[in-house]
């Protein structure tokens, strides 16, 4: 019952992806063509022109192989993204890896082609096992038309090459480190740094950071942000969301430092966990505004605080 309040707490909620006045916003679901950016001289990335639904996804081009970051929702974004491939790598193999499972990021892996190889973290398989991604195709197809018809194939491809903590792929002259960061916004959390560029999922993003494990907490989350710092990225792609830099990581960090240190001032005062939901949503709700995520945040730090 925890695990499913967490993921519609966190995943009904609006989502906070930005982009400038100037871009009109993407139609709901779909991943855009023709607006592919160009980041270094080896990574391009689809930004997700602020649509519900859509990931931005990464193409990393070496001289003999391209890794393709997070797939779209479905074939019809998977193929998407699969011409965009082709006007910077066309003709090279393809390799896939996603940041975690949930819809919009996994299941387009499967309308690949047969001869591309996906990679996943263990902690990724025990996530599909576990139905961490299947369990939200009902919730997302109910959203629109469009939705039902991007799902109706819904389904996790399975990996052809499965890594415990790290794995490094050489796409030719070019290697590109794939990292499982442990339980944050889901428990297969995986990041890729290549040429400067961190694509680092929902672990570090300009919107709130969404709880939608019931095991995740802030402890464990600051000591992933610590992990993402370290690899000095110059560019960061998040999932959803403008790019930017390390400023990405001391949004997160500066968010959940501070509402650690209420919760656990609460709790040590004697509040239950509704009465530390209700007043530090109350001081920080102007700032960050997505009630859902903040209430999901003050309920992992309330958890993981010490009462005294």
């Amino acid at each position: 019952m925890r695990k499913a309040a967490y993921l519609l707490v966190a995943l009904t909620a609006p989502a906070f992806c930005q982009q400038t006045a100037a871009t009109a916003p993407a139609p709901a679901s779909l991943v855009r063509e023709g607006v592919t950016e160009k980041l270094t001289d080896h990574v391009w990335a689809i930004p997700d022109g602020s649509a519900s639904l859509v990931p931005n996804v990464g193409i990393i081009v070496g001289r003999k192989a391209v890794l393709v970051v997070d797939t779209g929702m479905g074939t019809r974004n998977a193929e998407a993204v699969l011409r965009e491939v082709a006007k910077v790598a066309s003709g090279k193999p393809v390799y896939i890896v996603t940041t975690h499972v949930h819809p919009e990021h996994d299941m387009g892996a499967h309308a690949f082609p047969k001869d591309s190889k996906l990679i996943r973290s263990k902690t990724q398989v025990e996530d599909i096992a576990a139905g961490a991604g299947m369990n939200l195709v009902p919730l997302f197809a109910s959203r629109s038309e469009l939705n039902q018809e991007l799902l109706k194939d819904a389904k996790h491809r399975e990996a052809d090459i499965v890594f415990d903590d790290e794995y490094t792929l050489d796409l030719g002259g070019l290697e590109a480190k794939i990292r499982a960061m442990g339980t944050n916004h889901t428990h297969g959390d995986t990041v890729v740094f290549v040429d400067g560029v961190l694509f680092s999922g929902d672990v570090a993003m300009k919107p709130q950071p969404a709880f939608t494990n019931p095991t995740a907490t802030i402890t464990h989350w600051l000591e992933s942000l610590d992990t993402l710092e370290a690899m000095k990225p110059k560019t960061i792609v998040p999932s959803h969301g403008p790019f930017g830099g390390t400023e990405i990581i001391e949004g997160y960090r500066s968010y959940l430092t501070r509402i650690r240190a209420r919760t656990a001032e609460l709790k040590k005062a004697g509040k239950t966990q509704d009465e530390a939901v209700q007043i530090i949503t109350a001081e920080m709700s102007t700032q960050y505004p997505d009630r859902n995520r903040l209430a999901g945040a003050i309920r992992a730090g309330f958890s993981e605080a010490q009462a005294n």
